[in-house]
């Protein structure tokens, strides 16, 4: 089911501070760049309790982007402090709060525990929160509120291109759901067509994902790509590619937001994605998509 995005360019600027809201949802998103902040913090939607996101340049070249996560029972007063620090810097922020009022200490800070945990089980940026807070303790009916507040958060934070809370693997626990949805969806299991690695992968919605227990080479060309190589180092520096001897070993289901990016990483070398991956009856993951999408072009589209 499709949901509706509301977003307010508050001074009219592509680049500038804007407003995102969710239909039926009682939270408020508000973004900005740093240097927008001091002008845009008037607003009276920090003079509230919150959440906020404060997103940096990475200090390890591997990771796109530095989080930091915080909560205030006055955002505006907590930013204000986090502007005067010399040693917070930080290029953009979102915040989040709630149109009703509603949001109290306790629940500010339950989110704050919950998206620490997200962003670090996540790996996928550099997390600057050093604390891990305590999940307080809700009502059951307040624990069902805040985990529908989570959800929407999470469906915003992308749309302004913050994106820690997007999994670069599948967790153990969820091997046997996806597995079972690419049996039900009689979806393709690939095996890598090198000698010198085992490794499997499927398409799925989330993306090509390389199975946990495949092989990836130790050893990389110097045509495979910086981008490749940085995506490869983040996995070993995390544990989702660990040591087994001659070969690194999947410990973990990998997401890879392209089959080409998925083959450099197991092959460690540059490859043309499509072709180097081959389903049980040796037929190419390109074969099986011209197949399934043939028919689809008509010289009159063109």
């Amino acid at each position: 089911m499709g949901k509706k995005l509301t977003i307010f360019l508050v001074d009219g600027s592509e680049t500038g501070p804007r407003t995102i809201e969710i239909g039926n949802w009682s939270g408020k998103a508000v973004y900005s760049q740093r240097s927008s902040l001091p002008k845009i913090i008037e607003r009276q939607e920090f003079n509230r309790p919150g959440i906020y996101i404060l997103k940096s340049m990475p200090n390890n070249e591997n990771y796109n982007e530095r989080i930091y996560i915080g909560e205030a029972e006055n955002l505006r007063k907590r930013l204000k402090q986090h502007l005067a620090d010399s040693d917070r810097d930080f290029t953009e922020i979102v915040a989040f709060i709630s149109k009703d009022e509603m949001l109290t200490k306790s629940h500010i800070k339950h989110l704050e525990s919950r998206i620490i945990t997200l962003a670090k089980d996540a790996k996928t940026a550099e997390i600057d929160n050093t604390i891990q807070p305590e999940l307080t303790t809700l009502p059951e009916a307040d624990i069902s509120d805040m985990g529908y507040f989570l959800e929407q958060i999470k469906l915003i934070l992308p749309v302004v291109n913050f994106m820690f809370l997007v999994p670069s693997t599948i967790k153990q626990s969820e091997d046997v759901s996806v597995l079972k949805q690419t049996e039900s969806n009689n979806e393709i299991v690939y095996t890598a067509k090198s000698k010198k690695v085992l490794a499997k992968l499927i398409e799925t919605e989330k993306g090509y994902v390389v199975l946990s227990g495949s092989q990836s080479s130790k050893v990389t060309s110097n045509s495979i790509s910086e981008g490749w190589v940085k995506q490869r180092n983040k996995l070993i520096e995390t544990g989702v590619l660990i040591d087994g001897g001659e070969l690194y070993i999947f410990k973990e289901n990998a997401i890879f937001s392209s089959i080409s990016a998925a083959t450099a990483v197991v092959l460690g070398r540059q490859a043309a994605g499509p072709v180097e991956w081959v389903d049980s009856s040796g037929k190419t993951f390109k074969q099986n998509q011209e197949k399934k999408f043939e028919g689809g072009f008509n010289e009159e589209d063109s």
